[in-house]
């Protein structure tokens, strides 16, 4: 994990949130390679989950929503992580991520049983097991520090916790404006935050994310036979378009003390990240919870009415959820390689071409050239129209662009030498190979 997050910040993919005041802890930002990657894999997701399709749309719902909600969704209720304080050093944790063999529905009994040493001071003296809410909360309108509670309560938001609900706020809206077919989803993009007890991790566990969900709704009776079809694609996407080795994927089937509250089954596809295993995306049944609750919470009837018998129902969710930032890492887990070229040392992303944030890199072998410069210019300008993502690097000795183009994951380099001036061919180098062919410049 420290080499990847080496890599990440010096060739400019992620970076600390804030660092220059110092940082700010579960933060990050995402440099010109990072976007890329990061934008590459959100277009690959929505190009198979919804360009691809006709059973599903988009949606981009506000990030900041009515707090009834969350009222409605049990999230003011219950989306809380068990919280432990040391009473020596008073430092505060999530006590199922620092103790061994508990779950989140720890009581404060079976976690003083595990006898867990504070991570900072050493010591074993506990505080009971508290639940934190991990809802960010802010104030809407002109709200001044002197008002007094009842006034700042009525003004009280929400930075959305998920996205989901955003879905289905919306559902009335699409059902009466597009009437779909059932099965039919809606699916949506965007950030979401959650005051995490002690981020950790990298971008496994921060406080602001990306998140990429669906709401697929289907008819109560036929709930089982879509949640394998969806079971089905998720994996199919992890292989096919994000590169990733489905050994390295766990199906966890979630035990019902550890569900969330809406869930009557859930499973987590449990990645194995240089840390260990963590959670990479987790696929719920939801039955009728949020249209059922929104329903009671608005008044308004969430039927929907079958087009061919008339029948009216409320449709049975299924929701495949992905944390943008943890396929991220997914992906470049899987990526990093390190081998050795001629006794030397060298990193490579062996990222897939969908996704590496360059397609091609173009060089002329010599930058004092002018001919060559000139003519490495003219085969960067058409690639550049063709493919889009193409780099210009000349810095450096050719093994040295090499070098930095292996480690940002450019499938291939083009160098334009003298050669490329007699004969209109140019040198192509495989990253992963290292091996190298001469070919047309309008073969490219």
């Amino acid at each position: 994990m420290e080499e990847i997050i080496s890599l990440c910040k010096r060739r400019g993919f992620i970076f600390p949130g804030s660092d220059i005041y110092g940082g700010f802890a579960g933060t990050w930002d995402f440099g010109p390679l990072g976007v890329a990657l990061k934008k590459k894999i959100m277009d690959e997701w929505w190009d198979y989950f919804v360009e691809s399709r006709d059973d599903i749309y988009g949606v981009d719902a506000a990030i900041l929503m009515n707090p009834r909600t969350w009222e409605a969704s049990g999230h003011t209720a219950t989306f809380a992580d068990p919280l432990v304080e040391c009473k020596e050093c008073k430092s505060r944790f999530r006590a199922d991520k620092i103790a061994d063999g508990i779950s989140e529905s720890v009581t404060t009994e079976e976690f003083l049983a595990t006898h867990t040493k504070c991570p900072v001071c050493g010591k074993e003296n506990w505080g009971p097991i508290r639940k934190f809410n991990m809802m960010f909360v802010t104030h809407v309108g002109a709200v001044l520090p002197d008002d007094d509670a009842e006034i700042a309560a009525k003004n009280i938001a929400y930075l959305r916790p998920e996205t989901a609900q955003g879905i289905f706020t919306n559902y009335k809206n699409i059902v009466d404006t597009i009437y779909p077919d059932i099965p039919f989803g809606l699916a949506q993009q965007g950030k979401a935050f959650r005051n995490e007890i002690s981020p950790r991790d990298f971008i496994l566990r921060d406080r602001e994310c990306s998140q990429m969900e669906i709401e697929y709704f289907v008819r109560p009776d036929n709930w089982e036979a879509e949640f394998e079809k969806m079971y089905q694609s998720c994996d199919d996407f992890f292989k096919s378009r994000m590169g990733l080795d489905l050994s390295n994927i766990n199906h966890l089937e979630v035990a019902p003390e550890d569900r969330a509250h809406y869930s009557k089954r859930t499973v987590d596809f449990m990645f194995n990240y240089p840390n260990g295993e963590e959670e990479l995306m987790g696929l719920a049944y939801r039955t009728d919870f949020d249209l059922a609750n929104i329903a009671r919470e608005s008044g308004k009837s969430m039927d929907y009415r079958d087009k061919v018998t008339g029948e009216a129902f409320v449709p049975h969710v299924i929701e495949p959820s992905i944390g943008v930032e943890r396929l991220v890492l997914a992906v470049l887990s899987t990526a990093y390689t390190e081998d050795e070229i001629n006794g030397e040392k060298r990193v490579v992303l062996k990222l897939p071409e969908n996704l590496a944030p360059f397609r091609f890199c173009v060089s002329p072998l010599l930058k004092n050239k002018p001919e060559l410069v000139e003519k490495a210019k003219e085969v960067y300008e058409l690639l550049r129209k063709k493919y889009g993502n193409v780099t210009w690097d000349d810095s450096g000795n050719i093994g040295k662009r090499y070098r930095k183009q292996d480690e940002i994951g450019t499938p291939k380099c083009v160098v334009i030498d003298f050669d490329t001036l007699e004969d209109g061919t140019v040198t192509v180098r495989d990253r992963d190979t290292t091996n190298q062919i001469r070919t047309k410049i309008e073969e490219l």
